[in-house]
Formats: structure tokens, C-alpha cells, sequence
């Protein structure tokens, strides 16, 4: 049996300190914070009511054999830097897999400040809800500056102080974030199905109200509706269902830090889609009735709006005390997930700095505490200033940036490896190979097919490949590394 190889750099440094539960609390924070509380209603915007369910359904199916290939590689290669070491060892360390490993953090330093500036941003909005004054805009002269943008920001700095610690200080954190995430979850679906049971019980005589939230889970209807318009609406809705369900393969990032990673990882990826897919189908079950107690346009309307759908649904049912307690919890929610983000993130550049396929500087550990702290404090200054951006499409950019150059290149690579080393070291493998990364490339495939004028993502995707093409082959010439490494 071929054994995994590893870096030097693995052998030192970072030690293995997260458990299972501990991985589980992570990768459930990362998948959850704010993000089904602003997408839920664009959800059902883009699929309609009736079909917003099955969305979330395709969704967890696409993450779920997804999943099982971050599962096999993780645990076959449980190093720092999660898909950065994958795609490594796969296109081989000192082949083309250093171009494209290399790729795949240059879109990260894009994609990852991003991702954790769109959470603070939704906190700083959702936080406008509480507090309508942070909505207006401080500087007359700027007048795309809003207060939010600046409470954006000063949550991102909030978050690289807390992670500016040893690692088992930020387990205890994570553990209390992560109950609160819990607890807000927990709050939506009890309010919607209150919500909601006082709609019915309002409107008992209406059967037709009634049928149309029965019918959510009847496939007949999506049978019965033109193919045309289904499609194109399912794509759209499990985009971003997708979008939502990313950050199961969080604690691969932390491959180098957890314990009996060949067991922990996998169980760690699979047991939060589990639980986090079920969660999301009871949340959009137990919400959907309960619209019409609340203003169903909300849905289509305003980022205002929008974010006040949930908070609604619990002043609906338990009073306006209920609804500010939501949103709070909801903040809460979505700073546990800058929180997980960032810390998993950071250990990317980290990784491929250390293996000297990235900026050297951002290989360093803190003298003290052992953690990467220049490459946390580089990613949270990115994110910060990212924070005075706008939310829009950001979604939409981050998830086709994410499937063309990390998914669709894991998928390819993890069937890849198999036909290249059938005898290296798997202590997981996929179960129903190769159906699972088969049919999640279908899936992001399906996504990008049908996405409405996606010329400016794609565009996007490729001048990032482009640009990190060129830095990369300068640096490889000047380094004499592959394709230019002496023969």
C-alpha cells in the first residue's frame, strides 16, 4: 500500500486537536450562520412556494456525494489547507499539480474574503433591523457608504481578535457559538409552525390555501409543470441552496489539527449534511404556511425586506418582542459563522505558503500560540475591506468561482487518483464509486446550464484563472519549478 505523502511542514507546528464533536460544531457553524435566513426567501422567490422544498432536497443531495469525495480525500490526506493539498497530491506535487493547487488558493484569496465579508454584511443588516439608524448613510459625500458597511467591518475585526488565540481557547468559543446557532434554528421552525397553525386555523374553510402548501411535496407537481420554466427556476433555487449547504469540507482546511483524521473526517462531513439538511427542510416546511400571516411579497422585494421574512414569522406568532429576539439570535448565528470561516480559510494560504507554492510571508505560526497568523490577519484585511462592498450577486459569483475551479476539479481528480494510484492508502472510500462524484458534477453542472445571463460569473471565474496562471508561471520560471523544471 502507497502511503499519503506528506510535507515537511506537517510534521511540525500545528497539533491535532479537534475531536468529532468539535468538527461537527465547526462545519455545522460555517454551513449555517446567516445564510438560510437571507437566502429562504429568495429561495422561494426563485422556485415558487410549492417547489422551494425540493430545492433544498436537490441541494442536500448535490452536497451529500460532494461530500463523500471531500470524505475520501480528507481522509486520505488530512494536511492543512483541505482541497489545496488535494488538488496537490492529485495532479501530482511536482507536476501540474502545483499549478493548479496554486490556482486554487489564488481564487481562494478572492473567493474565501468574500464569503466572510457577505456574512458580515448580512449581520449588519439584519442588525439594521433592530436598529433602523445604522441604515442611513454617515457621509453625505459618499452616498454608497452606509452605517452597515461600517458595522460589517467592525465585525470582521472582531472576529480575527477572537481567532488571534491557541486553538483550544477557540474550541470553547466555538462551542458556545455553536449552541446559539441551535437555538435560532430552533426558533424559526417553532415559529413557523405556530405561525402557520394560526393561518390554518384562520382559514380552515379555504381548502385551497391549504392545497397549496399540501402540495410541496407532491412530485406530481413538478411533473406537471413545463419543463422550461421548471428547470431554469430549480437551478436558480439550488444555487443557492447550495450556497447555503457549503462548509461541510470546513474541517478539512483543519485536516493537519484533528485527531484520527482517517475517521473523524468523514463522519465530521456526513453527519453535519445529515443534520444540517434536516434542519433546512423542517425550517422551509414549518415557514411556508406560515406566509400568509406575514407579508408574502417579501419574498420578491427589497434586502430589507427580505431579511425582516423570519423575524415577521416570529412576531407573528409570539409578539414584537419575539421578532427582536429572532433577529438577535440570527446575529448570532451569522457571527459564528464568520467566526468558522475565517478560522478554516486561514490555514489555506498557510498550507501552500509552507510547501512554497504561495507568498512565503503567509507561512508563518505565531511564536506562542502556534497558529497562522499572518495568513488570518492577511484574509480578515481582505474581508474587512470587501465589507464595504454591496451583497449583490456576490452569491451567485462565489458559486460559480467555487464549482469551476475547486468542485468540478475534485470531482475529475478524486476518479482521477483512483485510475492513477488504485493502490494508495484510502482509509474511506466512496461508497457506490464512481456514482457519487459522477452525479455531483451532474448536479453543479445542471447549475451552471441553466443560470440566466452567466457570462459576467464565468467571466469572472476565468480572468481569476487567467491572472493566477500568469503569477504562477512567472513565479515557476523564476524558481525553475514545473513546466520549467530542468528535465
Amino acid at each position: 500500500m502507497t502511503l499519503p505523502s506528506t510535507s515537511h511542514s506537517e510534521h511540525k507546528g500545528l497539533a491535532r486537536r479537534i475531536g468529532l464533536p468539535s468538527a461537527v460544531a465547526l462545519n455545522m457553524m460555517d454551513m449555517i450562520g446567516v445564510g438560510p435566513f437571507l437566502t429562504l426567501p429568495l429561495v422561494i422567490a426563485a422556485a415558487g412556494s410549492r417547489f422551494a422544498v425540493w430545492a433544498w432536497i436537490l441541494g442536500a443531495f448535490i452536497a451529500v456525494c460532494d461530500g463523500l469525495v471531500c470524505a475520501e480525500l480528507g481522509a486520505a490526506f488530512p494536511q492543512a489547507g483541505g482541497s489545496y493539498a488535494f488538488l496537490r497530491e492529485i495532479y501530482g506535487r511536482h507536476g501540474a499539480g502545483r499549478w493548479i493547487s496554486f490556482l486554487y488558493v489564488w481564487q481562494l484569496s478572492f473567493s474565501a474574503p468574500l464569503s466572510i465579508a457577505s456574512g458580515c454584511i448580512g449581520l449588519a443588516t439584519f442588525l439594521a433591523y433592530i436598529w433602523p439608524p445604522l441604515a442611513v448613510q454617515p457621509l453625505a459625500a459618499i452616498p454608497f457608504l452606509h452605517g452597515t458597511n461600517l458595522a460589517a467591518a467592525a465585525t470582521c475585526a472582531l472576529v480575527i481578535a477572537l481567532l488571534y488565540r491557541n486553538l483550544t481557547s477557540i474550541a470553547r468559543t466555538a462551542w458556545i457559538l455553536f449552541g446559539g446557532v441551535l437555538l435560532t434554528l430552533t426558533g424559526v421552525i417553532v415559529s413557523g409552525f405556530v405561525s402557520g397553525g394560526r393561518f390554518a386555523a384562520a382559514h380552515a374553510d379555504n381548502a385551497a390555501a391549504q392545497a397549496s402548501n399540501s402540495g410541496a411535496w407532491q412530485l406530481s407537481h413538478l411533473v406537471a409543470w413545463p419543463t422550461a420554466a421548471l428547470l431554469p427556476a430549480l437551478a436558480q433555487a439550488t444555487l443557492i441552496t447550495c450556497y447555503d449547504y457549503w462548509g461541510y469540507y470546513n474541517i478539512c482546511f483543519l485536516g493537519s489539527e484533528v485527531k484520527r483524521p482517517e475517521k473523524t473526517i468523514p463522519r465530521a462531513i456526513l453527519i453535519s449534511i445529515a443534520v444540517v439538511a434536516a434542519l433546512y427542510v423542517t425550517m422551509n416546511m414549518a415557514v411556508l404556511p406560515s406566509l400568509g400571516t406575514v407579508s408574502t411579497l417579501a419574498a420578491k422585494a427589497g434586502v430589507q425586506s427580505r431579511l425582516a421574512l423570519v423575524a415577521e414569522i416570529a412576531q407573528s406568532a409570539f409578539g414584537h418582542i419575539a421578532g427582536q429576539v429572532l433577529a438577535g439570535l440570527i446575529l448570532w448565528s451569522a457571527f459564528s459563522s464568520v467566526f468558522s470561516l475565517l478560522l478554516g480559510y486561514s490555514r489555506v494560504p498557510y498550507a501552500a505558503a509552507r510547501d512554497g507554492n504561495y507568498f512565503r510571508a503567509l507561512g508563518a505560526l505565531h511564536p506562542r500560540h502556534g497558529f497562522p497568523h499572518r495568513s488570518l490577519i492577511a484574509l480578515g484585511l481582505v474581508a474587512t475591506c470587501f465589507c464595504f462592498f454591496s451583497l449583490k450577486e456576490v452569491i451567485t459569483l462565489l458559486v460559480v468561482i467555487r464549482i469551476l475551479l475547486q468542485f468540478l476539479l475534485q470531482q475529475v481528480g478524486v476518479i482521477w487518483l483512483r485510475f492513477r494510484q488504485p493502490n494508495l492508502l484510502r482509509p474511506f472510500r466512496i461508497p457506490l464509486y464512481p456514482l457519487p462524484p459522477l452525479l455531483a458534477m451532474a448536479g453543479f453542472i445542471f447549475i451552471l446550464a441553466y443560470r440566466p445571463n452567466p457570462l459576467l460569473e464565468l467571466g469572472a471565474a476565468a480572468a481569476i484563472a487567467a491572472s493566477g496562471t500568469l503569477i504562477y508561471m512567472i513565479r515557476a520560471r523564476s524558481r525553475r519549478e514545473w513546466p520549467f523544471a530542468s528535465r
